[in-house]
């Protein structure tokens, strides 16, 4: 049983399909309830697939989530923290008006994530998957966002020296550029070769079906041909 937030489009929303398709149950959140009720539909309203619509950056949404898939499901084995989003600007040359949001969901999201969910995650001796970037480990000028996934990146590490002792895996999925609604708000893809949500979503299920007692801990994953 997984819960991944931000699981309405893009990276997310291909974990869950895939998991779904390998027996798995799955809570699926997201800020949008239109989004997340057409995601249920084009998969056909499964009977493993929870939807629940809340902000990753509140712990009360958080916890409730968490809350509400123990109930469901029996148990909790895995939770992939997913939201997030980009503001696509400069610390020098941006508008700091869309920069608390980002950071609050990039960076505090996933650790209200593991701080609901590690009471069921150590009954399980489950797992924990935070979505990171490359951008969390190549320097950009001025990106926030990348100071952000840098965050992450540390969370990560941080995360797994604390809870590998209670039999808690943690695994970090670093994705180079993908074609997600990530770049919405930049105008234009990228240019260049860009990987496919369900390619990451791989990693992300490979990751979450390692066998027990294996630790996977860090995945950084590019399309070919990215330089950086």
């Amino acid at each position: 049983m997984a819960l991944i937030t931000g699981g309405g489009s893009g990276i997310g929303a291909a974990a869950a399909r895939q998991l779904l398709d390998a027996g798995h149950r799955v809570t699926v959140t997201g800020r949008g309830a239109e989004r997340l009720r057409g995601f249920a539909d084009q998969l056909g309203n499964p009977e493993g697939l929870l939807t629940i619509t809340g902000d990753a950056a509140d712990y009360d949404h958080v916890q409730a989530a968490v809350e509400a898939t123990a109930k469901e499901f029996g148990r909790l084995d895995t939770v992939v923290a997913n939201a997030g989003f980009a503001t696509h600007d400069s610390v020098a040359e941006g508008d700091p008006a869309g920069w608390r949001d980002m950071v609050l969901t990039n960076v505090l999201g996933p650790a209200l994530l593991i701080r609901a969910s590690i009471d069921q995650l150590k009954e399980t001796r489950g797992r924990i998957v935070l979505v990171g970037s490359v951008a969390g480990f190549v320097h950009g000028p001025g990106n926030i966002y990348g100071a952000t996934k840098w965050a992450v990146t540390g969370l990560a590490e941080n995360t797994r020296r604390q809870v590998t002792e209670y039999g808690v895996g943690v695994t970090l999925i670093a994705p180079g550029r993908v074609e997600t609604p990530f770049w919405d708000d930049y105008g234009s893809l990228p240019p260049g070769h860009l990987l496919t949500s369900d390619q990451i979503a791989e990693s992300i299920v490979w990751a979450i079906r390692q066998p027990s007692g294996v630790d996977v801990n860090t995945v950084v994953v590019r399309p070919i041909g990215q330089p950086v």
